[in-house]
């Protein structure tokens, strides 16, 4: 695994550019998947965000600051690929985010992809219900390990307000899940 601080310098420089951005895709295609995956929910979906995403990272490449991690901000660009989709998909449907991704967690059973088990799907349609900032907050706390600090530079959201966020949707799912 290259350094981050030699693959942003790789990026940069047009002669290095290509290569670097080979191993910048192996490197983090696989963790920007699932956690765009996490939010759209369809394999199909999920790989054109994710491809929206790694051309952004490419043409935007130049004008990263290097204030945050690497990864924070290509987190960030993923997250944001991901919302502009369902809102967009929303829009089309003429109907709310929330409408779109509970026919998408109704959809996920049948998905050829979707690996998990009963529990799991209960799971997902526990999270779909949430409100669109606590789903992320959820899944970037539970299912990535992330640390607050990361997500509060990704969401642009005080740290306080991210742990609060994420207690609040604990408690619904486990309701949710309870009720069932």
């Amino acid at each position: 695994m290259i350094a981050e601080s030699t693959l942003v310098s790789e990026l940069k420089a047009p002669e290095t550019r290509e290569a670097a951005f080979s191993t910048l895709m192996k490197q983090y295609k696989e963790r920007l998947y699932w956690h765009i995956r996490k939010m759209v929910y369809s394999h199909d979906d999920t790989d054109d965000v994710l491809q929206n995403t790694f051309i952004k990272v490419y043409r935007s490449i130049d004008s990263f600051k290097e204030e945050s991690k690497l990864y924070t901000w290509m987190y960030r660009i993923a997250t944001n690929e991901a919302i502009t989709f369902l809102n967009k998909k929303a829009k089309r449907m003429e109907t709310g985010n929330e409408e779109v991704q509970q026919q998408a967690v109704a959809n996920l059973a049948a998905d050829p992809y979707f690996e998990g088990n009963e529990i799991q799907l209960k799971l997902q349609q526990a999270i779909a219900e949430l409100p669109q900032k606590q789903q992320l907050v959820f899944n970037m706390k539970y299912f990535d390990d992330m640390k607050y600090d990361d997500m509060s530079q990704i969401l642009g959201t005080s740290v306080g307000a991210l742990k609060s966020s994420y207690h609040i949707a604990v408690k619904k799912i486990t309701a949710h899940l309870k009720a069932d």
